[in-house]
């Protein structure tokens, strides 16, 4: 059997199980998806590896495969979700006071110095902030999205959050000798 007639009648077995098991694990359509999407790409480097499509040991094979896959993922995203909520938490900290006027200041200000910190980013680096931190989407989808490498979107991220938390500190400085 061909490599290629291989590949198709694996995807035809295996691709709406693969789903359902990405699914069950990540609980997203379009994760479940990608994992299925990256699943496949790792069968296809490994193509040489497997037996017969209907083997049961080509089957447990490929359960392995997208399992993996999918509980990668779902570590992935409980990593990211981390830094976000430390990313917004950093973000919240702006020292409290009694006084009454100053946490009113403060609410109005929140405006103010989040506008400020965004002004110090282009517009694709507030885009992957916003895609990444508000929207939920990893490094791998805003690099599709973007037509970026995953690296550059991680990288740049990465150099916005540190513009943005210098810019906080400078902004509340600003607001506080007013």
């Amino acid at each position: 059997m061909q490599d290629s007639e291989k590949l198709r009648l694996l995807y035809q077995i295996y691709e709406k199980p693969f789903y359902h098991i990405a699914y069950a694990i990540l609980h997203q359509h379009q994760q479940a998806e990608d994992a299925v999407s990256d699943a496949f790409e790792k069968i296809i480097r490994n193509l040489h590896r497997i037996g017969e499509p209907e083997d049961p040991s080509t089957k447990q094979y490929m359960t392995a495969i997208i399992r993996n896959t999918a509980i990668n993922q779902y570590r992935k995203n409980l990593r990211y979700s981390q830094n976000c909520m430390d990313w917004n938490e950093e973000f919240s900290q702006i020292p409290d006071t009694q006084d009454e006027f100053n946490v009113r200041m403060k609410r109005n200000s929140l405006r103010e110095i989040l506008a400020g910190m965004f002004s110090v980013l282009s517009e694709q680096d507030e885009k992957i902030v916003l895609m990444h931190c508000q929207d939920g989407l990893t490094f791998g989808k805003i690099s599709e999205l973007l037509h970026l490498k995953e690296a550059t979107v991680r990288k740049r991220y990465e150099r916005a959050r540190k513009r943005m938390i210098t810019q906080k500190g400078e902004n509340y400085e600003l607001q506080k000798s007013k």
